[in-house]
């Protein structure tokens, strides 16, 4: 599995590659565990813009099911510290999560009709390239989906800028301007609703 640009094209082989061959699965379940190391979790960070990736393990079964589908279930385990949104301050994060994938050869994927769609809701497939499946990867893209996409401290809040008022209860920031950005002027906005009130325009 490669990672892959919007348009499809691909790039450098994953930083967490561990793939499984297909080959190998019979009919019982295959148990798998898999342990991202310090330098794949470093890469990671960088991929998906952490201030740290200290843990990334998953347990996972393999399982041939119908129509030639294989699925990947099992839990994610992963801890770090994403990058505050408001002060880039590290937010810290550990995820215990359901993993349930279904793959599926290149041309079913392709080819995908009813036998490949889930009446519950299941995602489509992912493919299965070059007769593996590639865990590392998709692990990877699972911790992706997972993070929180604003990542912001307890404490974090939006001070008083030119582009808007500050939260309600944010204390005043040191050096902030008011929304004008000219200190002692009224902004747009309170003269045209000063303006409304004198003429009696009560909306």
């Amino acid at each position: 599995m490669q990672v892959e640009t919007e348009a499809g094209t691909p790039l450098v082989d994953p930083e967490f590659s561990r793939p499984f061959a297909l080959d190998k699965l019979g009919a019982e379940t295959a148990a798998v565990e898999i342990d991202a190391r310090p330098v794949e979790r470093e890469a990671l960070a960088a991929r998906f813009d952490l201030a740290g990736l200290d843990r990334l393990s998953a347990d996972l079964q393999v399982d041939r099911e119908a129509a030639g589908l294989v699925r990947v279930s099992g839990r994610l385990y992963a801890e770090g510290a994403q990058i505050c949104v408001v002060s880039l301050e590290p937010v810290p994060f550990a995820l215990d999560l359901p993993v349930s994938l279904r793959f599926a050869s290149e041309g079913q994927v392709q080819a995908a009709g009813e036998v490949l769609v889930d009446a519950e809701g299941d995602d489509p497939p992912e493919p299965i390239e070059q007769g593996a499946i590639d865990l590392g990867e998709a692990m990877a893209q699972t911790l992706a989906v997972a993070l929180d996409p604003f990542p912001r401290a307890a404490e974090a809040v939006l001070a008083k800028t030119e582009f808007g008022p500050a939260e309600a209860g944010a204390p005043a920031t040191e050096g902030a301007q008011p929304v004008s950005g000219r200190s002692g002027e009224a902004s747009p906005f309170a003269k045209l609703q000063q303006l409304r009130l004198e003429r009696g325009d009560k909306t």
